[in-house]
């Protein structure tokens, strides 16, 4: 048993190669934590909502938790491939808290990395993710990353901006 750390692509490979449907369906949830840093795209028209994200469960204070928000399916689990997604990352501790501002209004998934050695990747032990992940209303992890729908939460439409809140749970595998 090795311990690897490796782009997604590496990942799908090994997992195509390696011919295993349990560790084809748990790198899928891992292979969705590949998070970029802060920063949210300013091509597309933004809300005067703000998210609040608090997180339960966190194993150590080792590292990042790294959070992306899309209201795109198509780009979920895979959230950083999404241009107009929120991208937030805070220091992991205890309390730690992240806001997403500026939120347009929609249906909305969250993805949770806690990047304990801040390699802006998850790392992986025979397919399985060594980091802690989460998502927006903390659905069960049973192989494989949830549905869009398991996930989804809104974000009203208001002139006067509003809060809405999300606590995630993360699950560490190994």
């Amino acid at each position: 048993i090795r311990s690897i750390t490796m782009p997604i692509g590496e990942i799908m490979v090994s997992i195509f190669v390696s011919g295993t449907a349990c560790a084809a369906r748990i790198s899928a949830l891992a292979a969705l934590m590949l998070l970029t840093a802060n920063g949210a795209p300013s091509t597309e028209a933004r809300g005067s909502n703000e998210v609040d994200v608090r997180f339960e469960g966190l194993r150590s204070t080792k590292g990042m938790i790294r959070a992306c928000l899309t209201r795109e399916p198509k780009f979920f689990p895979h959230c950083e491939k999404d241009p107009a997604s929120y991208k937030q990352s805070v220091a992991a501790r205890t309390g730690a808290l992240l806001v997403f501002s500026d939120v347009a209004p929609g249906d909305y998934a969250l993805t949770v990395l806690h990047d304990e050695n801040q390699n802006f990747r998850a790392d992986m032990m025979l397919g399985i993710p060594r980091e802690g992940v989460g998502f927006s209303r903390n659905p069960a992890l049973i192989m494989g990353p949830p549905k869009f729908d398991a996930v989804r939460f809104r974000v009203p439409a208001s002139n006067a901006g509003e809060r809405v809140a999300q606590v995630v749970r993360l699950k560490y595998f190994l």
